[in-house]
Formats: structure tokens, C-alpha cells, sequence
């Protein structure tokens, strides 16, 4: 379902958006990380308006043409390196035009290429990146399998993201984990990416519970060491199934989530009609990312439908959970810091690194983002290998 929603929010002006686009690209910061500076130049010199259509097919021009010069330097049988990283740079433009989420003809078909591109990049990764599909009911779920050579039984972190970052854009915490010898299953939260379960459905939970179930069986990893990391949007569900899972998971980091403030009419009306000032488009791009992920078709249905999912509201809070790692910014205005705190003053302890100057999922201006890459598996390790 494509959502699109009008709050009467004034968004950011055309102007506005390039120039945060080049400031971003030039940072490299989200969703443009790993992106070429001149590349962001020539499609925001052609971005006449902001039409979600225009700004996919812009950006999609430019994965075609990475995409081409990939199969151009794999037939030739080029540096494999350089066929991957157009490939991965192809993935890339076609997952900035589906951003933040495909709600329109145009970023679907973005989306469809951004799958294809990155599986061709995909061929080139080390550790090799698997398919994996397992069964849910009468439908599918589909992970990113990553594990390390040599490195015996390893353990593994389950690991998915928020509204608009899905589990191609797992690439750069896979690498990382792969390098401490620990393996990774990358999965699109519910409601986003090839999830066939929205956020809300009542089924959301045990889509995890069938992937745990899958690694305790799977003979390559050490199924008695998994731990999980949500981020964004998708921090709730980390958080959450700390309690869901308590006796199958050795850690759970709940990056940038909501539980239970951030669930709230009070926090959310702000938030996604007004702040969210990390947000490239604004609270209302915002708005329709949730929606589309929960699967609502007004602000006040989210408002309404939200509050259900609160930990507190669902009697798990002051239960027996694994142990949670919490990771925020103190300034971030899409998810409260308070759900941390919360979450610290009930049931069994937790533990929590908070960026004081720091906005969503911890990032701090001038700070690279790798510092909190490196907090989070650094904890990870800890708890799985001891």
C-alpha cells in the first residue's frame, strides 16, 4: 500500500532540499554516505521540482549508468573490486530515489532496481552474502546471510533497521561485525523493504521469533549466541523482543527506538508535523514513512494505533528482558531519549550510551558516525564472545 499523506506542514523548499543534499553529500552523511559529491551536483542541477517521480527517476539515471559500467567491467573480467563498487554505487542512486519509502510508481520501480543492483554487488562481498528464504505462514521472509570465514561456529547479531533503512543498507554494520568474527543476518523490520507483515499487525512479532528459530537450527553459526540490533523506527522491535526472547538472546541494542514516550499523542503530533529536523524532507516525509510502514492512512489513525504498541501499555516493562544496550542522542526529535531512561527504571538493568550532543540514532554534528558503529559492536562482542 502507498501512502501519502498531507498534514498542511509546510515543508522544506525546493532550494532548501539542495542545498541540504549537497551539504549532506559532501559530509557524507544520511541516506548519502557512500555516495559521490559530483554525482549529488549533477542531479541536484537537474532537480527541477519535488515531485517524488522526478526525484526518483533523477537519481535513477544515475544508477543505470552505474549499473551499465558494472556489467561492462564484470564481462571484461575487470578488478573485481571495481565491478562491486559500481555495482554498490548503482544500489546506491537507486535506493536514493525510493527514499525515504516507494510511495509512488516511480520509487517502486527505484526500489525493484535497488534490489537488483545491490544483489549483482553483493556477488563481490567478503564474506559472501546469502539468500535466505524461510517460510512465515502462507507467505516468505527474506534475510542477508553474512558469515565469516575460518571462524568456526561464530556467533551472530540479527540485525534490521527503521522506516526508510532496510537490509541492504545493513552493509556497513555487516562489515564491521564480519571483522570481529561475528556473523550477521540482515532483515527488513515489519512493514518495510519485502516484509509481507506491516508494523501493527498483530503477527510483527513472531516474524523475529521465526528468524531466531531459524539460527538456533542453522549449523554454520552457534545458535546459543544471537543477539539483535534495531535502529530508528526499528529499535522498538530490538527492545521489544529482548522481553519476547529473553532466554534466546545474549543482548538486544535499541538504537534510536521509541517504547513508550515516543508512542504517545503528546510526542508524536510535534514530532511528525513539526521537528524531526534531521529528517531530509521534513516531518511530513517523515509521517508518510511511518504510515506506510504501520500501515495507516491518516496522522490520527498513527496517534491512535501507536500508543497499542507501548511496552508499557503491552504489561512487558517491568518483566525479565535480556540485556538491552540503549543508544541515542540527547537532542533527537523523533525518538525521546526519556524511552532510554525508562526503560533503565524497570525490570531487569540495563545498560545505555547517551551523545549529549547528539541528535537521532546518536549522530552528532562534526562527529563521524563510525564512533558509534564502533560503541555498539564493541558491546556486541562483549556479549557474545565474552
Amino acid at each position: 500500500m502507498a501512502v501519502i499523506l498531507d498534514t498542511g506542514a509546510t515543508g522544506p523548499s525546493l532550494a532548501d532540499i539542495k542545498k541540504e543534499v549537497l551539504r549532506r553529500a559532501g559530509g557524507r552523511l544520511s541516506p548519502f554516505e557512500a555516495i559521490r559529491k559530483e554525482d549529488a551536483e549533477k542531479v541536484m542541477g537537474a532537480l527541477t521540482s519535488l515531485d517524488r517521480d522526478h526525484w526518483a527517476e533523477l537519481w535513477s539515471k544515475l544508477g543505470h549508468e552505474y549499473e551499465a559500467e558494472g556489467d561492462k567491467l564484470a564481462a571484461g573480467g575487470a578488478d573485481p573490486h571495481k565491478s562491486g563498487e559500481a555495482y554498490f554505487l548503482a544500489f546506491d542512486y537507486y535506493r536514493i530515489g525510493r527514499y525515504p519509502v516507494p510511495s509512488t510508481p516511480g520509487k517502486q520501480a527505484a526500489y525493484r532496481h535497488s534490489l537488483r543492483a545491490y544483489l549483482k554487488a553483493a556477488k563481490f562481498f567478503d564474506p559472501p552474502l546469502e539468500v535466505v528464504e524461510i517460510p512465515f505462514e502462507d507467505k516468505k521472509l527474506i534475510g542477508y546471510m553474512q558469515i565469516p570465514k575460518g571462524a568456526g561456529e561464530p556467533p551472530v547479531v540479527l540485525q534490521w533497521g527503521g522506516v526508510d533503512g532496510w537490509k541492504e543498507d545493513r552493509t556497513t554494520a555487516s562489515r564491521v561485525l564480519n571483522g570481529l568474527g561475528i556473523a550477521t543476518l540482515s532483515i527488513d523490520m515489519p512493514g518495510t523493504g519485502e516484509s509481507p507483515i506491516r508494523y501493527i499487525d498483530s503477527r510483527a512479532e513472531r516474524t523475529f521469533s521465526a528468524w531466531i528459530d531459524y539460527l538456533v537450527k542453522r549449523p554454520e553459526v552457534d545458535g546459543s549466541r544471537i543477539a539483535v540490533w534495531g535502529g530508528s523506527f526499528g529499535g522498538y522491535w530490538a527492545a521489544r523482543m529482548a522481553y519476547a526472547e529473553a532466554k534466546r538472546l545474549k543482548g538486544a541494542v535499541f538504537q534510536g527506538g521509541s517504547v513508550h514516550y515516543g508512542l504517545q499523542r503528546e510526542w508524536l503530533l510535534p514530532a511528525l508535523t513539526k521537528t524531526a529536523s534531521t529528517y531530509l524532507f521534513g516531518p511530513s516525509s517523515l509521517l508518510e514513512a511511518r504510515s506506510q510502514a504501520m500501515g495507516v492512512d491518516s496522522l490520527e489513525e498513527l496517534i491512535e494505533e501507536a500508543p497499542k504498541l507501548s511496552l508499557v501499555a503491552l504489561g512487558l516493562i517491568d518483566k525479565p528482558s535480556a540485556t538491552i544496550l540503549g543508544i541515542n542522542g540527547k537532542l533527537d526529535d523523533q525518538a525521546p531519549v526519556q524511552d532510554i531512561y525508562l526503560l533503565m527504571e524497570h525490570g531487569s538493568p540495563k545498560e545505555a550510551r547517551i551523545f549529549a550532543q547528539g541528535g537521532h540514532m546518536g549522530r552528532t554534528p562534526g562527529v563521524d558516525d563510525s564512533i558509534i558503529t564502533e560503541v555498539i559492536t564493541t558491546w556486541l562482542k562483549q556479549r557474545l564472545c565474552g
